[in-house]
């Protein structure tokens, strides 16, 4: 038997630990960014103008979408 056994290996206690805090942190940082990113584009609006002439095929979306927000 393995008798040299600690508590707060890193394969214990310590390593899920580290593992959940890495993990919580990664969590944070990412709704941080994701919060900017749509604070940034709230704004940020467009209009379709000519509707009815949109094809399925060969249209670009330049000739069809306007931003109204500001960018």
């Amino acid at each position: 038997m393995n008798e040299n056994r600690s508590l707060f290996a890193l394969d214990g206690i310590t390593g899920m630990l580290i593992a959940t805090v890495l993990l919580l942190t990664i969590l944070v940082v990412l709704t941080i960014f994701s919060l900017g990113t749509q604070n940034a584009n709230a704004a940020n609006y467009y209009d379709i103008k000519d509707e009815q002439s949109i094809k399925m095929f060969g249209s670009k979306i330049e000739d069809h979408v306007v931003t109204v927000g500001s960018k």
